[in-house]
């Protein structure tokens, strides 16, 4: 059993499932006994990279902060758990290579899945051109080529992602098997 934090990197388009499958594996983690921390992507973005904009660069900053951030909480036996869209594979490398053992999961809707559970009404603002340079309408999301997990929300409920989470760090020893609660955390996309 390996005795070390890790980063679980959960990455895709916004609305695709990422806050609530990290929210989900987070319970799940801690009530195993598990040190855990959550670093959701809008919540960095107001404290830690606040007066940083949405081009390519400033999001490449954001992401390896985000990063930095992650591989001082695993290295001191802390889980991290990354909730951010993290648009680009090169600054997803870069986090990568930042942390020991990183675990990306990439949360995979279509866009117009994300759009249809859009309760914050971000896509419709993007489309009519008042958020500018909005992931998955005027800026890229590079897929990953190569995740250790793909939650695919749109054939997955919450509860079955975040199983598959669980049961990939428990086969790859991060975290000890143990038998499966009948209570899951009801959590909804």
């Amino acid at each position: 059993m390996k005795n070390l934090g890790f980063t679980l990197w959960f990455t895709g388009l916004s609305g695709a499932g990422k806050t609530t499958i990290s929210q989900g594996v987070a319970l799940e983690l801690k009530a195993r006994g598990s040190r855990v921390e959550i670093l959701d992507g809008d919540v960095v973005r107001t404290h830690l990279s606040q007066g940083l904009g949405f081009s390519k660069q400033d999001r490449d900053t954001n992401v390896c902060r985000i990063g930095f951030v992650a591989s001082l909480l695993s290295r001191n036996q802390v889980v991290a758990i990354v909730a951010a869209i993290s648009p680009f594979r090169d600054s997803r490398a870069q986090v990568r290579q930042m942390n020991d053992n990183f675990i990306e999961v990439y949360v995979k809707a279509s866009l117009e899945a994300c759009e249809q559970r859009d309760v914050k009404g971000l896509y419709a603002l993007a489309r009519a051109g008042k958020i500018p340079e909005f992931t998955g309408i005027d800026s890229p999301y590079e897929e990953p080529l190569n995740p250790e997990i793909v939650c695919n929300t749109q054939q997955e409920n919450i509860t079955e992602s975040i199983n598959k989470v669980i049961k990939y760090l428990e086969t790859r020893e991060y975290i000890r098997a143990t038998s499966v609660s009948s209570e899951k955390p009801s959590l909804t996309a």
